[in-house]
């Protein structure tokens, strides 16, 4: 599991161990045993949720792979303002509670350019979300060209943990943080960049193609 997990989890699991063997010992009526249970679901849906399976990036040069599981929601030509200061093409994906939520490099590269802007928090799903919600963006450079891609808060994502600070060095599919709960990854290529996904399609963090980049890109 990711190590953002583990407080949750020793505060979840001491709490739920001390009232199990507490009521063990001298008993206690239906309420205690209604927050022992809670207490040890809580402590299940902490190690579901901060799960951290190990994953396998493609080989391929050039592929830029999903930093997040989850599903593809929208796909629009933008202006990326931040960092590659062209029009791009944007990939959204939408990230339920029920998704693993740590975050992987789309790119072998250098990270250039990172900011963090606090914001709002509308539905990880919502387009304006891209743009008015707190977020992390995140430029990176490597063999085949730049891209941008952001780690974005939605209604129930209140913290974003992010690693990939300028100057490291991140390969296809390294973990560089994680986004608690439901939330979304945006990601800008090149227009020239050939798409692998559409909308609706399900990606997987360090796995799924979502597209190609050629040098120069």
């Amino acid at each position: 599991m990711h190590k953002e997990g583990l407080g949750l989890l020793l505060g979840f699991g001491l709490a739920a161990l001390v009232l199990t063997m507490s009521h063990r010992m001298i008993g206690g009526g239906p309420f205690l045993r209604v927050i022992e249970a809670m207490l040890w679901l809580g402590a299940g849906f902490v190690l579901f949720f901060f799960r951290d399976p190990e994953r396998r990036a493609p080989a391929a040069p050039g592929v830029v792979v999903s930093p997040a599981d989850g599903t593809v929601v929208e796909i629009v030509d933008v202006l990326e303002p931040e960092y590659l200061k062209i029009r791009a093409r944007r990939i959204s994906i939408f990230l339920s509670p029920f998704n693993v939520h740590v975050n992987r490099s789309p790119i072998e590269g250098e990270v250039k350019y990172y900011r963090y802007r606090q914001g709002k928090f509308l539905r990880a799903f919502l387009p304006a979300a891209s743009t008015e919600n707190e977020q992390s963006i995140i430029g990176m450079e490597g063999p085949w060209g730049k891209i941008t891609f952001k780690q974005i808060a939605g209604i129930i994502a209140r913290r974003i943990v992010c690693d990939a600070q300028e100057g490291r060095k991140l390969k296809v599919g390294e973990r560089f943080g994680i986004i608690k709960f439901g939330s979304r990854m945006d990601v800008f290529l090149p227009l020239d960049a050939p798409l692998k996904v559409r909308v609706r399609d399900k990606v997987t963090a360090g796995e799924s193609v979502l597209g190609e980049l050629s040098h120069g890109s």
